[in-house]
């Protein structure tokens, strides 16, 4: 889980100048909190509740906003509990719609933070499932993230897992990157490509140093203290480590030629303290730009930052970003929040992103770009882990109705189950139109609405 931990920009190189001056309101709010905590101890009780009715620095007044809600999807959706619940609570850290075995039917690989393992739901035949965890001879404590590829070029799918190791917030070195070796009849065989690291959020694939094998690029978000690696590999799953980046709380690492020079660049989604996403530009043989930059920012450290997808949204052939935001972890009202949502970063050429709103989701936590309607533009699916859910009706899954000029309609999927943290869109029944699925988390108290893997199956319209 993300909690946020503050330092002075001084402390870290390459920060833009904006830092500076937050970090001085920074410290008076924290002086106003020491204050107030003192003030709670010898007066009543109404100054604690002006502790928890303060809200995060850079936010409007307002501290909890109105349940997100939207008009009823005009597509219509077929709910089905792919994983249903059981009596303990859900932490699906992670879902994808893909064919793993390549037979022409669709799969879908979850990662558990409860079971510790990465499972494959296997469609066997149309509408039949068979459930198995990959890579039994280890048990992989929590992974985070799935990623599939043929890391070794032997002409089947891998996966690759990267493993926080501890949930909860921490700077112990119990993060891993695990390599699922595929021998080609699906039977998946356990190796560490990184260990004793700090906890790893995300790794992906890519020929960095274009030698024609397989690299990887690692976040590792820790807690105080983190970094950005790439890894380097020299033979069959031997790899050797290069740096980009210190800095702790990094979320996802979507590697694309985002200049358009031929090779694979890095993008970052760092959180823990500045809430900023980094690009590190490949100059040719897995060498990088020693100028690191910021390509986009906020001031408001609390905008809880979930998550960063490569998407070409406009279809204008270069690759843009989504960035979600509506991680409530670290504070202590898990209420939505007036700067939650998801935001669009338009790659303009020459590393210039600006940045647009595309809504204004409650606990935005995953996005994941689809034609839904089939239009020929390209939507996007959000999953809510922290709107209202005091409030019946409030959203649990949206998507966003792209006109083909990027205006964006929002229409609400479902309710429930609530507390989603991940979310996927692939044609799982084969009708030609993608079906979503999502994965719920709940770090909190048991709820009858939970969810474990939920599949939302489209239909023609006409309603939900």
């Amino acid at each position: 889980m993300k909690t946020k931990n503050k330092h002075s920009a001084k402390d870290r190189p390459d920060a833009p100048k904006h830092e500076a001056s937050g970090s001085a309101v920074r410290r008076k709010a924290r002086w106003l909190t020491w204050l107030l905590l003192a003030l709670a101890v010898v007066l009543p009780g109404p100054i604690v509740w002006a502790w928890y009715a303060l809200p995060p620095l850079g936010a409007p007044l307002a501290v909890r906003a109105t349940p997100s809600t939207y008009p009823a999807s005009k597509l219509a959706f077929r709910k089905e509990a792919l994983v249903p619940a059981g009596k303990y609570w859900p932490r699906i850290t992670n879902v994808q719609v893909v064919d793993l075995d390549a037979d022409g039917l669709m799969d879908v690989l979850y990662c558990d933070g409860r079971r510790n393992g990465v499972y494959w739901r296997r469609q066997t035949s149309r509408g039949v499932y068979r459930e198995r965890k990959l890579g039994g001879d280890l048990d992989i404590a929590p992974p985070a993230h799935a990623t599939v590829v043929d890391l070794d070029k032997d002409g089947d799918v891998d996966v690759v897992v990267s493993v926080l190791g501890n949930v909860s917030p921490s700077d112990e070195h119990v993060g891993k990157v695990v390599w699922l070796e595929n021998d080609g009849q699906f039977e998946f065989t356990t190796h560490l490509i990184l260990d004793d690291e700090r906890r790893v959020a995300d790794a992906q694939p890519g020929d960095l140093d274009g030698d024609g094998d397989v690299d990887l690029v690692v976040a590792v978000f820790g807690y105080n203290h983190g970094r950005i690696l790439w890894l380097e590999q020299r033979a069959a799953g031997r790899f050797v480590q290069h740096e980009l980046l210190q800095a702790p709380g990094t979320i996802h690492v979507p590697i694309h030629d985002y200049d358009g020079d031929g090779d694979l660049d890095v993008v970052a989604l760092v959180s823990q303290d500045y809430e900023e996403v980094w690009a590190f530009e490949n100059t040719g043989g897995g060498a990088f730009e020693p100028k690191k930059r910021i390509i986009s920012y906020t001031h408001n450290f609390d905008v809880g930052s979930s998550g960063l997808v490569k998407c070409d949204l406009d279809r204008d052939g270069d690759m843009d970003l989504l960035w979600t935001a509506g991680d409530n972890l670290e504070i202590f009202y898990h209420y939505p929040q007036p700067y939650h949502g998801c935001y669009w970063l338009e790659n303009r050429g020459n590393w210039e992103f600006v940045k647009h709103r595309i809504s204004d989701l409650g606990g935005t936590y995953a996005a994941a770009p689809s034609d839904l309607d089939g239009d020929g533009d390209t939507d996007v699916v959000l999953a809510s882990m922290f709107n209202d859910w005091n409030v019946d009706g409030a959203a649990n899954l949206v998507w966003l109705e792209n006109d083909g000029k990027q205006n964006f309609t929002p229409w609400q999927i479902d309710g429930a189950p609530i507390l989603l943290a991940t979310v996927a869109c692939g044609d799982l029944d084969g009708d030609g139109r993608d079906d979503v699925v999502a994965g719920g988390m709940n770090p909190f108290l048991p709820d009858p609405r939970m969810g474990e893997v939920t599949g939302w199956f489209s239909g023609q319209g006409g309603g939900k």
